[in-house]
Parts: C-alpha cells; sequence; structure tokens
C-alpha cells in the first residue's frame, strides 16, 4: 500500500493503481515535477518550469531532503 497526497487529501491504494495514476499525471506536466516519492509515500506534483535549469533546481531541493522526482524534462510527446 502507498499513501498519496493528492492536493490536501490523503489516499492509501496499492502499487499498480499508483503506478496507473502516475501515468496520467505525467501526461499533465510537459516540463516540470509531476511526483515526488519517499518511502512508501507519494505526493502529486503539478510544478510546471520554464526551462530545465529550473526544474534541476527545484529536484535537487527535493533530493536533498530525501525523496525521489519523477519530472518530465520537456521532451515533446506528440511529436
Amino acid at each position: 500500500m502507498v499513501t498519496i497526497r493528492i492536493g490536501k487529501r490523503l489516499w492509501k491504494m496499492s502499487r499498480r493503481e499508483y503506478k496507473g495514476l502516475l501515468k496520467t499525471a505525467k501526461e499533465q506536466v510537459p516540463l516540470g515535477i509531476y511526483a515526488v516519492e519517499k518511502n512508501s509515500y507519494a505526493e502529486l506534483c503539478n510544478i510546471r518550469c520554464e526551462s530545465r535549469k529550473q526544474l534541476n533546481q527545484l529536484a535537487g531541493q527535493y533530493r536533498a531532503a530525501g525523496f525521489r522526482v519523477l519530472s518530465n524534462q520537456g521532451d515533446s510527446i506528440y511529436g
């Protein structure tokens, strides 16, 4: 089981359900952070960045706090 924070609410779901949710979240953020994880806790984010440099700085801050960062680097998924 994974505890997931979406906005102000907490949800518990299986890893399989969580992976499906991540697929949807990934599509919503073309350049930025869509989730962070630590142990069996995850937080869905919708942090959009203006550049890869800004993305790397934000990701570094989360990593320093011990989180695994899930992000898109701005590669086009449409072509």
